[in-house]
């Protein structure tokens, strides 16, 4: 009892008394880093690395004199290094704004993040045309008229655009005529032998036996028994894009799972749906493998056709500007046909992407 009484006593009493403010006041918490607080000026290198190239380009272009090239005068060269100036003035100023993270809140988003991804490219081609240009226009040492300095392109652009143009345009629409009845007819093949067997035994060995041949080798046949060559060219480039439309139209179909058509007719759907509904659908990845590869192939036989009976069209233009040894033209019309056939290609995977959407994440091509 005595000891619960001391420890009682040991405790003391609770102080009632207002807090006696202390003369120091507490000290305020130490500020903390915020995460994700961006400093307010971070250089972009790649950005000031692009700009500097592009200023070397300018300043090649500019203060280097032409080196005597016989006949060959290049025109334009001060207008290509004054265009060279202005893409380094363009280039400073994407990096300025790369530099500042508050820009990237602003209407600039897009074109720095454009700028940033894409500037690594524009730094090697300012210096491959640096390159391009000395070695042509101010050193010689790719002899004209075999090579031309990139100033060039632009005279082949202004002197002669109508005939560029008028060739682009013809070129144009029969590559697209003919892969629009390669595709259609390729695909309607694969879809009739990979869903038929009947189709499959008379139509497969054909396609086997035929299908290797180069649609080149059939030129001298297809210009005696077509009316006109512009027809020929048409067959031609059908021929080239339908043979891989097919065989992948048919391989996709045919490796379609099975389990897809039970479930299907289990709910009473009908052949017509099962083809245009299950089958299509699900082989559409490999009908745009064949797609792409029937394009590349059409390009070669494009050119070949156009060499060969074409009064008009780029494979055509090739032809004339080496026949009258003007290699700048040449060089012009393979810039034009590299900005086509790559435009045409983005195409057709920007179309993937919009039809297998669905798909999103499965296609890795």
């Amino acid at each position: 009892m005595s000891s619960s009484a001391s420890v009682v006593k040991s405790v003391p009493a609770f102080d009632r008394s207002p807090p006696v403010e202390s003369a120091h006041p507490p000290a305020a918490p130490a500020p903390q880093a915020a995460a994700g607080v961006h400093p307010a000026f971070s250089p972009h290198w790649q950005g000031l690395l692009a700009t500097l190239a592009w200023v070397a380009l300018a300043a090649v272009t500019l203060a280097w004199p032409n080196a005597p090239a016989g006949f060959e005068d290049w025109a334009y060269t001060t207008e290509f290094g004054i265009a060279t100036a202005v893409f380094a003035a363009a280039w400073a100023l994407l990096t300025l704004a790369a530099s500042v993270p508050a820009a990237h809140d602003t209407f600039l988003a897009r074109p720095v993040a454009a700028f940033r991804h894409t500037a690594p490219w524009i730094v090697a081609t300012g210096l491959i045309f640096a390159a391009w240009e000395i070695l042509t226009a101010k050193t010689g040492r790719l002899p004209p008229p075999f090579f031309a300095p990139p100033s060039s392109m632009i005279d082949v652009y202004v002197s002669d655009y109508a005939r560029l143009a008028d060739s682009t345009f013809n070129s144009v629409r029969l590559l697209l005529e003919g892969v629009a009845w390669g595709t259609f007819i390729g695909f309607s093949i694969g879809v009739a032998i990979g869903w038929s067997r009947a189709m499959n035994y008379w139509i497969h060995p054909i396609l086997r036996f035929l299908g290797p041949l180069p649609p080149t080798a059939l030129l001298p046949i297809a210009f005696f028994f077509f009316p006109s060559s512009h027809a020929a060219s048409v067959f031609l480039i059908a021929l080239a894009t339908g043979f891989p439309v097919a065989i992948l139209t048919w391989s996709g179909i045919a490796s379609v799972n099975k389990a897809y058509y039970d479930v299907a007719r289990t709910m009473g759907a009908s052949d017509w749906f099962l083809i245009f509904r299950v089958a299509i659908p699900a082989a559409l990845p490999q009908v745009f493998v064949g797609l792409f590869m029937g394009l590349g192939s059409s390009f070669v036989v494009l050119i070949v056709a156009e060499m060969m009976g074409v009064k008009s069209g780029l494979g055509w233009y090739l032809t004339w500007a080496q026949g009258y040894a003007s290699y700048t033209n040449m060089y012009g019309a393979l810039i034009v046909m590299t900005v086509i056939f790559s435009s045409l290609i983005s195409l057709l995977f920007a179309v993937r992407d919009r039809v297998l959407v669905w798909q999103k994440g499965i296609v890795k091509w």
